[in-house]
């Protein structure tokens, strides 16, 4: 009886364990931030940087921990305003379930390891996967609740997985990587911008300024609007033949046209219905749209 007992306190605890850690290094937007560094990978490798599985595994592991410590320094810093929102109360530090000691030596260990495996694979992808969690953490993060500028700000750690992969692969930051960013980087403002229009009523509890007026308003939704076209222009410069390596064929510049219209779509039906329902949509839509566009991308790579 003791025996059982104790198996399952102890299966109960390795589970609420690792339950805490995918909570606290946020494991679904880790994944998806390392399937954009793997899709910049793919993009980068070629005869003269030829494709290594202990290049891609220590991205993807290295990748995963600085993600996963900067999520983990967020909800530190955070730790009194995710208490007043619905959507994160329930996280490990504000809940209680993790002291905010534990969740910085977490946090500081992954640092550690994922900038050893990215400086393993070149200094490069180090130094910029240093940057990005620098920039998430000192500057994003307390400027959430000072300024709408954090989005933008933010934007910049954001755009930084998608030329990782390139800069792990080639050894080098160019033209070609400098477009991957580029893309990332305008896709961020309508993803951000919806998400802070679906989730405002949560966000305006603890007084973060996400949207750039700061209101579900007219502006607002133009604004999103700006940027999806933008994002839609920088996502074909690829089809230009200025981007050195990195340039995509007619027909994938027609999908990649026809994506960019499908999520503009979108963002004018937010203009002119302005509901959370809508704003929901866009966000499935732009997450959609960021992974569809990186498999168009892939695909003429390797069919052309």
């Amino acid at each position: 009886m003791n025996s059982a007992l104790q198996s399952s306190v102890n299966t109960f605890s390795i589970k609420a364990l690792f339950l805490d850690f995918k909570e606290i290094t946020k494991a679904g937007l880790a994944i998806s931030v390392l399937f954009s560094s793997i899709a910049g990978y793919f993009l980068g490798f070629d005869s003269e940087n030829p494709f290594q599985w202990s290049v891609l595994i220590m991205l993807i592991i290295g990748g995963y921990c600085m993600v996963g410590a900067s999520n983990a320094f967020n909800q530190v810093i955070e730790k009194d305003i995710d208490k007043l929102m619905d959507r994160t109360k329930d996280r490990p530090v504000p809940s209680g379930r993790m002291s905010s000691t534990v969740a910085l030596v977490l946090a500081s260990i992954l640092t550690i390891i994922g900038i050893v495996l990215l400086y393993l694979i070149n200094p490069k992808t180090a130094m910029f996967g240093a940057i990005s969690i620098f920039l998430y953490t000192s500057l994003y993060t307390p400027l959430k609740t000072i300024t709408p500028l954090s989005v933008f700000v933010g934007a910049f750690p954001g755009a930084i997985p998608f030329m990782l992969g390139w800069v792990a692969a080639t050894g080098e930051f160019g033209i070609e990587a400098g477009t991957l960013f580029l893309i990332q980087f305008f896709w961020q403002f309508p993803h951000f911008w919806a998400i802070g229009w679906m989730l405002f009523a949560d966000y305006e509890k603890a007084k973060i300024f996400m949207l750039p007026t700061g209101k579900r308003d007219t502006s607002t939704a133009l604004q999103i609007i700006l940027y999806t076209v933008w994002l839609i222009v920088a996502s074909l410069l690829p089809a230009l033949g200025y981007t050195g390596k990195f340039y995509i064929t007619p027909v994938s510049a027609v999908l990649v046209l026809l994506l960019g219209l499908w999520m503009l779509f979108y963002s004018v039906k937010l203009y002119k219905i302005r509901t959370p329902k809508a704003a929901r949509t866009l966000m499935l839509v732009s997450v959609l749209y960021i992974t569809l566009l990186q498999l168009i991308y892939i695909a003429d790579k390797f069919l052309r």
